[in-house]
């Protein structure tokens, strides 16, 4: 394992840059609201372990890697206010500075888990190719059969959001051991669940109406994960403003006939069909109480008339933080 020393010159560090401290008896940084990255490092597999102590505080502290600036990367964190709930801990991608928890969330990248507070504890990430393994105090805490950004070589370093957190050690080896147990299965695929949509580029939320303007945009044909999840922040991230696309699909009728759909989305959604405005939601984190995470999931539902031969299915999803994303299903 090859350390990097913390107060080194090898740092990048967003501001607000961290500060020296001494905790727990031992020489450290106090990180808050920052994102440090090792300037001289690129790993595509290898290992990643970071010392640290975290109090009972708000937080979400940990190790990135792959990291292809501040804005894109692999990340896992502890979260101290949750400590020993199904969500302590957490693997999330960020794509262009859209970090994923609402849209990666349960079995496989959430764990129930007890970790110190109060006293320092190693984070080990060992990644090679699309798996990863995560060590929290010396236990297998997450295994990750598919991380959700293409493997490549990446920076590494520390992320430190809301709260804080006292680092004292952090290390790397480009040569990552073998994995302690097989890889996880393969998701199996939804039925029914949509696969192909064309996404639009951002546009402001308030150019939205009761009817669909959807002429000069610049389309994008992507594919769904077998979940029917579609990551939007792959493609761009809230900017000036611009915090809404258009996911478009046609739906074939043979006949006229109504189609239950069921579908997801994060953060707000405004649901065409044919061009007329059938439904509107909004699933944003803390919007229903202080505990709701808004995440993605096939909750609502909706009944489609469907006209003979095509219909063309629109779904405009906008974007606050914590997930951009869409999901849509049809009964058979």
């Amino acid at each position: 394992m090859e350390l990097v020393p913390l107060e080194s010159s090898r740092w990048i560090w967003e501001a607000p840059a961290p500060t020296p401290a001494e905790h727990l008896g031992r020489p450290c940084l106090r990180l808050e609201n920052t994102v440090g990255l090792v300037s001289d490092v690129e790993l595509l597999d290898g290992v990643v372990e970071v010392e640290h102590a975290v109090d009972r505080d708000r937080g979400f502290h940990g190790p990135i890697w792959r990291a292809a600036g501040d804005r894109d990367f692999e990340s896992f964190y502890v979260r101290p206010h949750q400590n020993g709930n199904p969500d302590a801990v957490q693997y999330s991608p960020m794509f262009n500075g859209i970090g994923g928890f609402q849209l990666y969330h349960g079995e496989g990248y959430w764990a129930e888990l007890e970790f110190p507070v109060g006293e320092w504890f190693t984070i080990r990430v060992v990644f090679n190719g699309p798996r990863a393994e995560i060590h929290v105090g010396g236990d297998l805490a997450l295994e990750i059969g598919g991380l959700k950004r293409t493997p490549v070589f990446g920076r590494i370093g520390l992320l430190s959001s809301l709260g804080h957190v006292h680092v004292a050690g952090f290390g790397y080896t480009s040569k990552p051991p073998a994995f302690r147990r097989p890889a996880p299965p393969p998701p199996a695929a939804v039925a029914g669940a949509i696969d192909t949509w064309s996404v639009s580029d951002p546009f402001p939320e308030d150019e939205l109406g009761g009817a669909l303007e959807s002429n000069g945009r610049v389309w994008t044909k992507v594919r769904a994960e077998p979940s029917g999840l579609v990551d939007l922040a792959r493609l761009a991230g809230p900017a000036d403003g611009r915090n809404t696309v258009l996911a478009r699909t046609t739906i074939q009728a043979d006949a006229e006939r109504t189609a239950e759909l069921s579908f997801g989305f994060s953060d707000r959604v405004a649901v065409y069909l044919n061009g007329r405005l059938l439904y509107r939601g909004a699933d944003e984190y803390q919007s229903r109480d202080y505990r709701f995470l808004g995440s993605i999931g096939y909750w609502d539902r909706l009944y489609l008339p469907l006209v003979p031969g095509e219909n063309d299915l629109v779904l405009a999803v906008s974007e606050n933080f914590g997930g951009w994303g869409l999901q849509a299903r049809l009964a058979e």
